[in-house]
């Protein structure tokens, strides 16, 4: 137990994912962890499959028969063969899973990519684009989704930097809230410039109103919005959703919630809105109910002019009605698999974010249940309070907090005692926004081969395409760079919202 104890500790200190991986291991070798990761053998996935097939592909490739590998791999590219993507199998041992699934990933990415290369071996070049097409949208890919959280937004940050340095960050992300601000920056700069940006120093606020640190009854301190608006303004380039794409490439999306009847939620982006000015998208995104007031959204026009954006409609919080917008994400961008950051203060206590056990799963049976009860006094509510359409805008806001989804596929969690509410609107120091990055880094490293295994088949088939003139939506690479904030800038907050 002494042994053990010092490893963690040496995992808990880490400064680097190199040093928590050495450490890690040290943890798996003396558990026995490590002896389980390279015996195949469990009830957990279905092993037997997965070895028949890596044996199949391994075969095929030493005969050099490309028709019938083409034909094996027609079978299906799929991302949870054999249930090898189980959170289970990712549970035993610090540093990853069983070696098999790794072996069948590396073998599986090694056979697209010699088909790619290939140009004979009875295949033709429309067959093999035919294929990678097919396959590219079958096995489809995944995305990064940045929830709300105020001032803790800054964790984003810590998992956005471990995700950068693994080379695992999607092309696809989506912020609400807090979580729209890191997505703007990182969505909105070329990659080199992020170093210089993502970090603690940057995002200190210094109040520069007689109204900062204001309390809300008495009690809750917020910011003041005058500051969110230069903190945005300083971070986040002055630039469109399209003119952002053809700089990094990226599709950053951002949720904004209606403020008035008769509205929806909105997903901003450069598909469903070129034009929107990403800093007005992240103020919009910002502005929480009761705190802030609503926002307008603004647009650049063909002669570059900016203006509303639907004038007369004002948005608020994106966290309201789609923390995270997993549905319209899988519409656009055919994203079947989610990454998420995870520190909205409410979506954090819920018992879908707890281990596995009876406790959990009772837990999560009263969450069901009381989401059912929403549901039903929702729609009462709207039947029978026609009388009072304010009354039903504020039931129907409400109920989208709470029966919304708050996770995904691999879920980022804040370590238990980070998230303090009461602070979720409150200026932190740069020694606080430090400890929240660190926190995010240390939180994403545990899961990296998680994500590793689960996205290198889409990575590959998304560089294959590209590398044969078939770029998608989430492919545009540009030489176009933007110059990062003055380093003697005024500080800012990194969380707001």
């Amino acid at each position: 137990m002494g042994e053990l104890t010092e490893i963690a500790n040496r995992m808990a200190r880490a400064d680097s994912y190199a040093d928590w991986r050495t450490a890690a291991e040290a943890h798996d070798a003396a558990t026995g962890a490590a002896s389980w990761r390279g015996v195949e053998q469990t009830r957990i996935y279905d092993y037997k499959a997965i070895r028949a097939r890596l044996d199949a592909l391994r075969a095929l490739r030493a005969a050099g028969d490309d028709a019938a590998l083409l034909d094996a791999l027609n079978e299906g590219v799929h991302g949870n063969f054999g249930r090898m993507g189980s959170k289970e199998l990712y549970e035993r041992a610090k540093a990853g899973t069983k070696s098999l699934i790794g072996e069948y990933v590396d073998a599986l990415c090694e056979a697209l990519e010699h088909l790619a290369r290939s140009d004979g071996g009875g295949v033709t070049r429309a067959q093999r684009l035919d294929f990678f097409r097919r396959a590219n949208l079958c096995f489809g890919r995944s995305a990064l989704l940045l929830s709300g959280g105020g001032a803790y937004g800054s964790f984003h940050t810590g998992v956005v930097r471990a995700l950068m340095e693994a080379d695992l960050l999607p092309r696809g992300m989506s912020g609400s809230s807090a979580g729209s601000l890191t997505v703007a920056m990182v969505g909105s700069y070329p990659r080199e410039q992020l170093d210089g940006i993502l970090r603690a120093e940057q995002f200190e606020v210094q109040p520069t109103s007689s109204r900062s640190a204001q309390r809300k009854f008495g009690v809750i301190p917020y910011f003041d919005q005058r500051d969110i608006r230069s903190t945005i303004c300083r971070l986040v380039p002055d630039l469109t959703f399209a003119e952002a794409f053809e700089i990094t490439g990226l599709h950053i999306n951002i949720t904004v919630s209606p403020a008035a009847l008769h509205q929806t939620s909105r997903l901003l982006n450069a598909i469903t809105s070129p034009n929107v000015c990403i800093r007005s998208a992240v103020m919009a995104s910002c502005a929480v109910p009761g705190f802030f007031p609503p926002v307008q959204l603004m647009a650049k026009n063909h002669r570059g002019e900016i203006q509303p954006y639907l004038p007369g409609r004002k948005w608020v919080d994106g966290s309201v009605s789609e923390d995270l917008p997993a549905r319209r994400l899988s519409r656009l961008f055919a994203v079947n698999h989610y990454i998420v950051s995870q520190v909205n203060p409410f979506a954090v206590m819920l018992p879908v974010q707890y281990p596995a056990s009876l406790s959990q799963d009772l837990r999560l049976f009263a969450h069901h249940s009381a989401k059912n009860i929403a549901h039903l006094a929702q729609r009462m509510t709207h039947r029978y309070g026609r009388r009072w359409p304010e009354l039903r805008h504020v039931v129907s806001s409400l109920m989208a907090v709470w029966t919304q989804e708050y996770s995904g596929d691999v879920n980022i969690l804040p370590p238990p005692g980070l998230i303090r509410p009461l602070r979720a609107l409150h200026y932190m120091n740069a020694d606080e926004i430090d400890r929240i990055i660190d926190a995010g880094q240390h939180a994403s490293w545990p899961k990296l081969e998680m994500i590793r295994n689960a996205t290198r088949v889409s990575r590959t088939l998304e560089d294959i395409l590209g590398r044969l003139g078939q770029d998608d939506a989430l492919r545009h690479p540009s030489d176009i760079t933007v110059t990062p904030p003055p380093e003697a800038a005024p500080k800012a907050a990194a969380s707001v919202g």
